[in-house]
């Protein structure tokens, strides 16, 4: 149930985009042949979005690397020799970033668990789990794999959207709260919790729960995460235990 496989090799984990990264730049897709047009604006937006190119020219697995090294780059929750567990953590963006800040792997390094439903590449330096976080093992699980508390606590997990707005907040405020449900149990006093939820804000019922046991919570929206996205992330520190 749990492989490793290493991250980017001599790759200096930069959330800034570097020259030539492709901006300014407009590709067109040339055909839509067999193609909805929901599929072929996707296609497009990939092929026209720096983020994307940078992740490929850097060797980071997604575009959503950019958004955990800027939200650790205003908020400082990764360092050398922490221990880390990412959920929703397919295809393994966040996770290569964690190995890579906490030095996961090395001597006086972290520990980095990650866990998601869907089949994902190992990421040398974790423990890659293929489980869904839902199931009732799932906690034990991951916390025989972390060996202790967690010093942070990473949910980017979310639910097939449907497109009806109501429907996707309340479902992924049920992972959320999960999330947090589950973050309560394991970080260690001074751990933080970061996770993703829809614009509008943390329901009131969870935010509160998190304010109660954090000493400083906010939102944050990362460069990374697209304009139109309805994204954006929680995040609570200085976890009191």
């Amino acid at each position: 149930m749990t492989t490793t496989k290493r991250g980017p090799k001599g790759k200096k984990p930069s959330s800034a985009l570097t020259p030539g990264s492709g901006r300014g730049l407009h590709v067109r897709v040339k055909t839509a042949r067999g193609r909805r047009t929901s599929s072929q604006a996707w296609l497009q937006r990939q092929l026209n979005d720096p983020y994307v190119a940078q992740a490929k020219a850097q060797g980071w697995r997604s575009r959503a690397a950019f958004k955990l090294m800027e939200l650790d780059d205003r908020f400082h929750v990764l360092a050398r020799g922490k221990k880390v567990i990412d959920l929703g953590a397919a295809p393994g963006g966040w996770t290569q970033v964690a190995v890579e800040r906490v030095q996961a792997g090395k001597p006086g390094g972290g520990t980095v668990v990650g866990l998601d439903i869907n089949e994902w590449a190992p990421v040398i330096g974790a423990t890659c789990i293929v489980l869904d976080f839902l199931d009732p093992t799932a906690p034990d699980v991951l916390r025989e794999a972390l060996g202790g508390k967690a010093d942070l606590v990473l949910s980017d997990m979310a639910s097939p959207t449907t497109g009806h707005g109501a429907t996707d907040h309340i479902r992924i405020m049920a992972l959320a709260e999960t999330a947090w449900a589950f973050a309560e149990e394991v970080l260690a006093p001074g751990g933080a919790f970061i996770c993703k939820v829809f614009q509008g804000g943390t329901e009131a019922s969870l935010l509160k729960q998190i304010k109660a046991r954090c000493g400083t919570v906010r939102h944050a929206k990362p460069p990374a995460s697209r304009k139109d996205s309805a994204e954006v992330y929680v995040i609570g520190t200085d976890f009191k235990g």
